[in-house]
């Protein structure tokens, strides 16, 4: 994957992992096993790709269960997990997500959360470009109206992903024992509104947080006016992010090692008293 590249950052190369989908719990387990082994120096820089299946709700590092309802999840089929990054609730289903992980000690990474935020977008947005997308970079959060909402997309963020004032892609990351995982949610199709089925609105009435959510997100099905498959968005993102990064991206698999840190960190990703905790 080869192509003119520009910008600040030195040359550097990077494993790509294209995986398909799978449960809440290991796709968690196999993000944390690959930062783990970035910081402990046994595993490349990462960009990885991947689906899930069955659909997932998944709630913020500190976000409270009470959030999620769980009868409702189970009646829709839909496990419940919890992130290692914060946040607020994503329903993944029908959608791409990225994971990036990262030393703190990469220029691609300095400045922080926000800084990292602003690098990584760059390259999300040259790949949406190539899909014809031109989306934008959100510049602070919308007032805040009414009560505090547990939804993720309910809101952009600075230097999360927009197009036509809508939010495109939510992304949350967590920085540890200096490593860096960004991770994020790019919805392919689908409506968007079924999360609000899903969780807990205190204050809030379903049937207008609906109508007020589908003004504020926007699948990227609806944003390029036709559908994209999984494999030609995952592939235009990583040109994106290459180019704009400096990267050489080199198609690769977990290790032995990352295998078997991901068979340990599942039991914890999938337990119950982790996904209570707040």
């Amino acid at each position: 994957m080869t192509e003119p590249r520009s910008g600040p950052y030195p040359p550097a190369t990077w494993r790509l992992l294209l995986d398909g989908e799978a449960d809440g719990a290991t796709n968690m387990a196999v993000d944390e096993a690959i930062l783990d082994a970035v910081v402990e120096g046994h595993g490349p820089p990462t960009l990885r790709f991947y689906g899930w299946s069955p659909p997932c709700l998944s709630l913020g590092r500190n976000q409270p269960l009470a959030e999620a309802d769980l009868e409702a999840c189970r009646a829709a089929g839909v496990d419940v997990i919890r992130r290692p990054s914060g946040g607020q609730a994503v329903l993944h289903r029908a959608e791409l997500t990225y994971a990036v992980a990262l030393s703190q000690d990469d220029p691609r990474s300095e400045g922080g959360v926000l800084g990292g935020y602003r690098r990584l977008s760059e390259g999300l947005l040259a790949g949406l470009r190539r899909l014809d997308v031109d989306a934008v970079q959100a510049c602070g959060a919308r007032p805040a109206e009414g009560p505090p909402s547990p939804i993720c997309f309910d809101r952009p963020t600075d230097y999360e992903i927009c197009f036509g004032g809508r939010k495109l892609i939510g992304s949350a990351q967590w920085r540890r024992r200096g490593g860096v995982l960004q991770h994020g949610s790019l919805p392919l199709r689908g409506d968007l509104t079924r999360i609000v089925d899903l969780v807990v609105l205190t204050h809030r009435d379903p049937a207008t947080e609906k109508r007020r959510l589908a003004g504020r997100v926007i699948s990227l099905e609806e944003a390029r006016g036709r559908s994209v498959s999984f494999d030609d968005a995952a592939r235009a993102l990583a040109q994106g992010l290459a180019a704009v990064l400096n990267l050489e991206l080199v198609p690769g698999s977990l290790t032995p090692r990352e295998r078997a840190a991901v068979d340990d960190l599942r039991v914890r990703y999938a337990a119950s008293d982790w996904t209570a905790r707040s």
